[in-house]
């Protein structure tokens, strides 16, 4: 997928209005001119910036919608993305200080501030609350992600977990341990890579409809 493709996927699945696209390219340019002070994203990715980070984001909203927690939010991917192409309440959770400040710097620069909050701390000192979506982005291994963020989920919480190619390797290793409907998306912007799509995930000692 070239550059002007992955613009032409977000024109085809989304509204992206004259404003969205505004928001996005306020995004790419904070994340490039960022990247040369802190290292936000791979050097190697920016020339493929909409397909490797835009496109590879916004591709979640094809599975969840509604009030979302974005683990691990560093760049804005997906949170950010998510947030400039939906009217949906954002949480990003990001706990290194001048990522904090970026995302902050971002969420500004996009006007975004009236739906979208930082949670600049670690995951554990984050309030627990229920959230219908939880992403999450490089931010951990499937076992350890589950662990620490299932006080914010219900069963109707949707999981979106782009995992690469080691997405059904991960998965088999927790399902010992973890229960739930699962399935593996195959990524737009890598065939070989995927996205983990789940909800009712619970620890096998709790049963369906049992209090978290």
């Amino acid at each position: 997928m070239s550059e002007a493709e992955a613009r032409a996927w977000l024109a085809d699945h989304f509204d992206v209005s004259r404003e969205t696209w505004e928001r996005l390219e306020a995004l790419v340019a904070a994340v490039v001119e960022e990247n040369a002070r802190q290292n936000l994203v791979a050097a190697s990715t920016i020339p493929d910036i909409w397909q490797r980070h835009i496109v590879d984001s916004a591709q979640l909203l094809l599975y969840a919608k509604g009030a979302w927690m974005d683990l691990g939010s560093g760049p804005g991917f997906p949170g950010l993305v998510v947030a400039a192409l939906t009217d949906q309440p954002m949480t990003l959770v990001e706990s290194r200080r001048k990522r904090v400040e970026f995302l902050e710097g971002a969420v500004a620069r996009m006007g975004l501030a009236d739906r979208v909050s930082v949670e600049g701390r670690r995951l554990e000192l984050v309030a627990t609350r229920p959230f219908a979506v939880i992403s999450a982005r490089a931010f951990a291994p499937l076992d350890k992600l589950l662990a620490l963020a299932h006080r914010f989920s219900t069963a109707e919480t949707q999981w979106v977990l782009p995992k690469g190619r080691s997405a059904q390797d991960e998965l088999d290793q927790v399902r010992r341990t973890w229960q739930g409907v699962f399935r593996i998306e195959p990524s737009v912007t890598d065939p070989a890579a995927g996205v983990i799509v789940a909800t009712d995930v619970r620890p096998r000692n709790i049963k369906p409809g049992k209090a978290r």
